[in-house]
């Protein structure tokens, strides 16, 4: 028997070889961010850029999964649809909001046009307003 002991294997830096944690963080960050604009898909804005950022996260995710640097592909490709969704919904919301509430859009910028002072622009939103109830009490 020999006195030299067993062999580790080498890492790129010279040091022993570990198993490295999975870096899982951008899938999860994918799943996040997708769910938050699913939710934030009425502010249209926030669906829209909240679901493009979920859909890179997600695309970034799923190549480190590939590339077997992390362990949820699944969940980043989640995200990436929830992100895609997302944005679908809020497309969605502003073409029924302007099919349904057209007219009283145009009414309020004819209004702002016109108005002079503060007090005529606040009038216009007022206004705006009232049309808006009346409108999705029908």
């Amino acid at each position: 028997m020999s006195d030299i002991p067993p062999q580790q294997p080498v890492g790129s830096s010279g040091a022993p070889g570990y198993p490295q944690k999975p870096r899982n963080g951008i899938g999860i960050a994918a799943l996040v961010v997708g769910i938050l604009a699913i939710i934030a898909f009425l502010s249209v804005i926030g669906g829209v850029i909240l679901g493009l950022i979920a859909i890179i996260l997600g695309f970034v995710g799923r190549g480190r999964a590939k590339r077997g640097e992390a362990t949820n592909g699944g969940m980043a490709i989640a995200g990436a649809v929830l992100g895609v969704v997302a944005i679908l919904l809020s497309l969605l919301w502003v073409f029924f909001l302007n099919d349904r509430l057209g007219d009283e859009f145009d009414n309020l910028q004819d209004c702002l046009d016109q108005a002079d002072n503060q007090e005529d622009r606040d009038q216009c939103a007022e206004d705006f307003q009232d049309e808006v109830e009346e409108e999705t009490d029908n």
